[in-house]
Protein backbone atom coordinates (compact mmCIF):
# COMPACT_ATOMS: atom_id res chain seq x y z
CA UNK A 1 0.00 0.00 0.00
CA UNK A 2 1.28 3.46 -0.87
CA UNK A 3 1.86 5.93 1.94
CA UNK A 4 0.44 9.40 2.38
CA UNK A 5 2.98 12.05 1.46
CA UNK A 6 3.08 13.86 4.81
CA UNK A 7 3.11 10.70 6.96
CA UNK A 8 6.93 10.83 7.27
CA UNK A 9 9.94 12.89 6.30
CA UNK A 10 11.33 11.02 3.31
CA UNK A 11 14.89 9.83 2.85
CA UNK A 12 15.47 9.46 -0.88
CA UNK A 13 18.69 8.15 -2.38
CA UNK A 14 19.85 7.42 -5.89
CA UNK A 15 23.35 7.31 -7.31
CA UNK A 16 25.46 10.02 -5.70
CA UNK A 17 22.41 12.08 -4.64
CA UNK A 18 20.55 11.96 -1.35
CA UNK A 19 17.48 14.00 -0.35
CA UNK A 20 17.02 13.98 3.42
CA UNK A 21 16.00 16.00 6.45
CA UNK A 22 18.23 18.94 7.28
CA UNK A 23 20.31 18.74 10.45
CA UNK A 24 22.16 21.37 12.45
CA UNK A 25 25.45 20.34 10.83
CA UNK A 26 24.02 21.57 7.50
CA UNK A 27 23.81 25.17 8.79
CA UNK A 28 26.94 26.41 6.99
CA UNK A 29 25.68 25.21 3.60
CA UNK A 30 22.20 26.55 4.25
CA UNK A 31 23.67 29.94 5.21
CA UNK A 32 25.62 30.00 1.92
CA UNK A 33 22.39 29.28 0.06
CA UNK A 34 20.15 31.87 1.74
CA UNK A 35 22.79 34.59 1.63
CA UNK A 36 23.23 34.40 -2.15
CA UNK A 37 20.82 36.74 -3.99
CA UNK A 38 21.59 34.95 -7.28
CA UNK A 39 20.05 31.76 -5.87
CA UNK A 40 16.79 33.59 -5.06
CA UNK A 41 16.62 35.69 -8.23
CA UNK A 42 13.92 33.43 -9.72
CA UNK A 43 12.18 32.33 -6.50
CA UNK A 44 9.28 33.57 -4.35
CA UNK A 45 10.13 35.88 -1.46
CA UNK A 46 8.27 33.87 1.19
CA UNK A 47 10.23 30.59 1.30
CA UNK A 48 10.55 29.01 4.75
CA UNK A 49 14.34 29.17 4.90
CA UNK A 50 14.13 32.97 4.54
CA UNK A 51 11.64 33.33 7.42
CA UNK A 52 14.31 33.56 10.15
CA UNK A 53 17.66 35.37 10.15
CA UNK A 54 19.42 32.51 11.93
CA UNK A 55 19.73 29.31 9.86
CA UNK A 56 19.93 27.20 13.01
CA UNK A 57 16.48 28.51 13.93
CA UNK A 58 15.29 27.57 10.43
CA UNK A 59 16.62 24.02 10.86
CA UNK A 60 15.29 23.68 14.41
CA UNK A 61 11.78 24.80 13.42
CA UNK A 62 11.58 23.34 9.94
CA UNK A 63 9.97 20.02 10.76
CA UNK A 64 7.66 21.41 13.44
CA UNK A 65 6.30 24.52 11.71
CA UNK A 66 6.62 23.65 8.07
CA UNK A 67 5.60 19.98 7.85
CA UNK A 68 1.87 20.69 7.48
CA UNK A 69 2.46 22.99 4.48
CA UNK A 70 5.51 21.52 2.84
CA UNK A 71 8.37 19.12 3.20
CA UNK A 72 11.81 20.62 2.66
CA UNK A 73 14.74 18.27 2.27
CA UNK A 74 18.43 18.93 1.88
CA UNK A 75 19.99 17.91 -1.42
CA UNK A 76 23.37 16.22 -0.97
CA UNK A 77 25.81 15.05 -3.64
CA UNK A 78 28.42 12.61 -2.34
CA UNK A 79 27.46 13.77 1.16
CA UNK A 80 28.02 17.49 0.45
CA UNK A 81 25.14 19.93 0.95
CA UNK A 82 24.05 21.34 -2.43
CA UNK A 83 20.63 22.88 -1.84
CA UNK A 84 16.99 22.28 -1.01
CA UNK A 85 14.19 20.21 -2.51
CA UNK A 86 10.60 20.99 -1.57
CA UNK A 87 7.20 19.34 -1.80
CA UNK A 88 4.48 21.98 -1.28
CA UNK A 89 0.88 22.87 -2.14
CA UNK A 90 -0.40 19.44 -1.12
CA UNK A 91 -3.98 18.67 -2.20
CA UNK A 92 -4.96 15.32 -0.72
CA UNK A 93 -8.44 15.43 -2.32
CA UNK A 94 -6.92 15.23 -5.84
CA UNK A 95 -3.60 13.53 -4.89
CA UNK A 96 -1.60 16.54 -6.12
CA UNK A 97 1.65 18.16 -4.99
CA UNK A 98 3.95 20.87 -6.32
CA UNK A 99 7.72 20.57 -6.34
CA UNK A 100 10.58 23.03 -6.22
CA UNK A 101 14.34 23.11 -5.73
CA UNK A 102 17.13 25.60 -5.21
CA UNK A 103 20.85 24.95 -5.35
CA UNK A 104 24.03 26.61 -4.22
CA UNK A 105 25.38 28.61 -7.13
CA UNK A 106 28.55 26.50 -7.23
CA UNK A 107 26.36 23.43 -7.83
CA UNK A 108 24.61 24.81 -10.92
CA UNK A 109 25.14 23.11 -14.26
CA UNK A 110 26.24 19.77 -12.80
CA UNK A 111 23.00 17.81 -13.25
CA UNK A 112 22.18 17.97 -9.54
CA UNK A 113 18.82 19.72 -10.03
CA UNK A 114 17.84 17.31 -12.80
CA UNK A 115 18.85 14.28 -10.73
CA UNK A 116 17.18 15.57 -7.58
CA UNK A 117 13.91 16.28 -9.37
CA UNK A 118 14.07 12.80 -10.91
CA UNK A 119 14.40 11.30 -7.42
CA UNK A 120 11.48 13.40 -6.21
CA UNK A 121 9.26 12.26 -9.10
CA UNK A 122 10.22 8.60 -8.64
CA UNK A 123 9.49 8.82 -4.91
CA UNK A 124 6.14 10.55 -5.39
CA UNK A 125 4.85 8.16 -8.06
CA UNK A 126 6.50 5.03 -6.65
CA UNK A 127 6.01 5.36 -2.90
CA UNK A 128 3.08 7.71 -2.33
CA UNK A 129 -0.50 8.08 -3.53
CA UNK A 130 0.34 11.28 -5.46
CA UNK A 131 -1.07 11.27 -9.00
CA UNK A 132 -0.35 14.84 -10.17
CA UNK A 133 2.91 16.77 -9.80
CA UNK A 134 3.08 20.45 -10.71
CA UNK A 135 5.77 23.11 -10.72
CA UNK A 136 6.03 26.82 -11.46
CA UNK A 137 8.97 28.76 -12.86
CA UNK A 138 9.53 32.40 -13.58
CA UNK A 139 9.37 32.89 -17.35
CA UNK A 140 13.00 34.06 -17.35
CA UNK A 141 14.30 30.93 -15.59
CA UNK A 142 15.16 28.83 -18.63
CA UNK A 143 17.58 26.61 -16.67
CA UNK A 144 14.83 25.44 -14.34
CA UNK A 145 12.43 24.99 -17.25
CA UNK A 146 15.02 22.71 -18.88
CA UNK A 147 15.30 20.65 -15.65
CA UNK A 148 11.52 20.17 -15.70
CA UNK A 149 11.53 19.22 -19.40
CA UNK A 150 14.29 16.63 -18.82
CA UNK A 151 12.09 15.08 -16.13
CA UNK A 152 9.03 14.75 -18.36
CA UNK A 153 7.07 17.82 -17.26
CA UNK A 154 4.86 19.54 -19.81
CA UNK A 155 4.34 23.29 -20.00
CA UNK A 156 0.60 23.89 -19.60
CA UNK A 157 0.34 27.65 -18.98
CA UNK A 158 2.76 30.36 -20.06
CA UNK A 159 3.24 33.77 -18.41
CA UNK A 160 0.51 33.46 -15.78
CA UNK A 161 0.55 36.33 -13.23
CA UNK A 162 1.10 35.04 -9.67
CA UNK A 163 1.79 36.51 -6.25
CA UNK A 164 5.38 35.55 -5.40
CA UNK A 165 5.70 38.30 -2.81
CA UNK A 166 7.09 41.00 -5.08
CA UNK A 167 5.55 44.45 -5.64
CA UNK A 168 4.16 43.39 -9.02
CA UNK A 169 2.69 40.01 -9.96
CA UNK A 170 5.31 37.55 -11.17
CA UNK A 171 4.87 36.04 -14.63
CA UNK A 172 5.20 32.30 -14.15
CA UNK A 173 5.07 29.26 -16.37
CA UNK A 174 3.03 26.29 -15.06
CA UNK A 175 4.22 22.74 -15.51
CA UNK A 176 2.60 19.33 -14.92
CA UNK A 177 3.67 15.73 -14.91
Amino acid sequence: MKKKLFSEIPYIQGGTLTLKALAREDAEGLRELVDNPEVYRYLPTFLFEKRYDDVLTVIDRLYDECIKESIILGIFSDGEFCGLAEFYGFRDDVHKISVGYRLLERCWGKGIATGSLGLMVDYLYGDTDIEIITASTMVENRASARVLEKNGFDLVTRSSPEDWGYEEPTLADKWIR
